[in-house]
């Protein structure tokens, strides 16, 4: 059956307008960390109608992600949640071209992962949304994203891929306290706060005025586990499965880093 895509994503046309719609049909996006909150960028991205998703992460669906991930279901339990997605996806938008990529980025595969599809001429404007939770793949991700940055103020014809980075969601309950800002600028967030410290370090942003890193985050402060607060259990580590966590921040964060995605796609 032949989809009317128009009539799907005209929506976005009348928001948008021409250029920017078709700026935005011809995007293509990875999303890094496929859990609470990129599982809904990913959605938020195939609602907007974008020309390919790469997907990337090892792990797979397990009835803990129930509460905050869309691809999270009794269904899918066990499922490859890139696979999941993917599979999602086909009901949204058929003419999304979808790469599911079951790893973790780590200091050998980036950026080969990415393969050269998402820097091919017919790509498009391309981005890339870091939601993971570990710091030494946000650290690599950002060594490359900053080593580009570079490059291109050599080479301004080069083409520079957008890219947002996601704060921790673990032990936030208050979706209306997602805010974004530049890096250097980010509060009440430990793990961009070690992020942006051991970038610092090495010398890869400056220690003062802004870095040029949009990222998601909430000015919340986190809430620990009743039962670390108690004495009852180790101090937990900056995921959602560590400190607890609520669909509704993972979902703002999700919404938040698609929307700033469109509005760096759409910006050019």
């Amino acid at each position: 059956m032949n989809e009317d895509l128009e009539r799907r994503f005209g929506g976005l046309r009348r928001l948008y307008g021409d250029e920017a719609y078709q700026r935005l049909r011809k995007a293509c996006v990875t999303v890094v960390g496929l859990g609470g909150v990129g599982s809904w960028a990913v959605e938020a991205l195939a609602r907007s109608g974008v020309a390919k998703l790469i997907l990337i992460d090892l792990d797979h669906v397990s009835e803990s992600n129930i509460n905050r991930q869309i691809q999270a279901t009794t269904q899918t339990l066990g499922l490859s949640k890139a696979i999941a997605l993917q599979e999602r996806i086909r009901d949204i938008h058929p003419g999304c071209e979808v790469v599911a990529i079951e790893e973790f980025v780590d200091a050998g595969n980036w950026p080969d992962l990415l393969g050269n599809g998402m820097f091919s001429a017919d790509a498009g404007i391309c981005g890339v949304i870091d939601a993971c939770d570990q710091v030494s793949a946000k650290q690599e991700m950002m060594q490359w994203h900053f080593g580009l940055v570079a490059k291109q103020n050599f080479a301004p014809e080069c083409s520079l891929p957008a890219m947002v980075c996601v704060g921790a969601a673990g032990g936030k309950a208050l979706p209306t306290a997602t805010a974004v800002a530049d890096l250097s600028e980010v509060t009440h967030d430990p793990l961009l706060a070690s992020l942006r410290s051991k970038l610092r370090k090495q010398e890869v942003i400056g220690r003062t005025g802004i870095v040029g890193l949009r990222c998601i985050y909430s000015t919340e402060s986190v809430k620990r586990p009743l039962d670390q607060m108690l004495g009852c259990a180790p101090e937990p580590n900056l995921a959602c499965h560590g400190y607890g966590s609520s669909v509704m921040v993972t979902a703002s964060f999700g919404m938040a880093a698609a929307g700033e995605m469109v509005r760096q796609i759409l910006r050019g």
